[in-house]
């Protein structure tokens, strides 16, 4: 059983499982290959992506060969999955024992796996300047394509897709669109949450869904069209009150306003909150928001004005009315890291496992 002051990390899939159609129907004639790296964003990648398998889903992304290497021994499924960090010598024999299929990154990684008997993705650099074989490199690879090498996916990355305005999506998407043609036999994959919320011509064959299955909108802002995937809460430890000007927490930089009654609640940033949200972040209590006046290691302490509270109420620190996308902007972040810092000792419900 858990402590009576354990936080709880209750993870929805049947919410996952709804974002994952409304991503799918915005995407009509692409397959859909979920993102499950860093452990489904924090959330349980076998659990995801058993559930997004049940829905439909028959190839995933992780970053790490043992994230995929854990990811196939407990799917079940013979599902592809694609590798991110690409192939190194060291690698191919794991690669090639848990099927795995590397997203070629560099010349490097070509070269190394230009004897691998396995499909492989290659990865353009189309204009985000982070990974993937230049435009000169990949016409030459087109050109001189060793034997053994299966290109099954060519693939890029967009760089602004969260602001559909952008002109730099279309420069990427003629950039890609160059590669694609160098490569007709291969599957095509380009957009991910935020690609997806872009017309089709964005699409290809293969999308990406990331952050918007669990909840985090395509523009870095709520969408309504999505469900709140993850909800972290946490119990009240103790109530006290605390006078007009007077200082709480470290560092005696908060200052409270006005007499208040004040929740300590047991979470902290070892429980994954972000402390740089502290003062512009709420958590939600007794059916309305409450702003959260100090975030510490392990405790936190919020404004609950007159609502009836008591040692082990839960408090929602994350959730249906403490969005991600909003929590990331009190913090000065995205939601991609929100979610994956939560939970490390938390209690974990799964509801809607399949």
């Amino acid at each position: 059983m858990p402590a009576p002051s354990s936080a709880r990390l209750t993870i929805d899939l049947d919410a996952l499982a709804h974002n994952y159609a409304v991503l799918r129907d915005l995407a009509p004639g692409a397959e859909p290959a979920p993102v499950v790296k860093a452990d489904g964003y924090g959330l349980g990648a076998v659990p995801v992506a058993r559930r997004l398998w049940a829905e439909g889903a028959r190839a995933f992304f992780v970053a790490r060969l043992s994230e995929g290497e854990a990811l196939r021994a407990g799917l079940g499924h013979p599902a592809t999955i694609y590798v991110l960090d690409g192939f190194t010598p060291d690698t191919g024999p794991r690669l090639a024992a848990a099927d795995l299929t590397p997203v070629l990154s560099s010349p490097a990684q070509v070269e190394a796996a230009s004897a691998f008997a396995e499909p492989v993705a290659i990865q353009v650099d189309t204009g985000m300047n982070r990974q993937g074989l230049t435009a000169a490199e990949v016409r030459d690879l087109a050109a001189n394509l060793p034997p053994g090498l299966r290109v099954e996916t060519i693939m890029s990355h967009l760089g602004s897709a969260t602001d559909p305005a952008d002109p730099r999506n279309a420069a990427q998407l003629d950039a890609f669109a160059a590669v694609r043609r160098l490569f007709p036999g291969a599957r095509a994959s380009f957009a991910a949450s935020a690609g997806i919320a872009l017309e089709h011509v964005y699409h290809f064959d293969i999308v990406r869904p990331g952050i918007s299955l669990y909840g985090g909108g395509p523009e870095e802002r709520p969408d309504p069209r999505l469900k709140a995937v993850a909800t972290f809460e946490a119990p009240i430890l103790y109530v006290r009150q605390v006078g007009a000007g007077e200082m709480i927490g470290y560092g005696s930089k908060t200052v409270v306003e006005n007499d208040s009654r004040v929740a300590v609640v047991a979470a902290g940033y070892a429980d994954g909150l972000i402390r740089g949200a502290m003062g512009r972040s709420h958590a939600w209590f007794a059916d309305a928001p409450r702003k959260v006046l100090i975030v510490t290691m392990d405790l936190i302490a919020i404004e609950i004005g007159e609502a009836e509270a008591s040692p082990g109420d839960m408090v929602e620190l994350l959730g249906s009315h403490v969005l991600v996308d909003d929590l990331a902007a009190a913090a000065g972040t995205v939601a991609h890291e929100c979610l994956v810092r939560l939970g490390g000792r938390a209690e974990r419900v799964y509801l809607g496992e399949r």
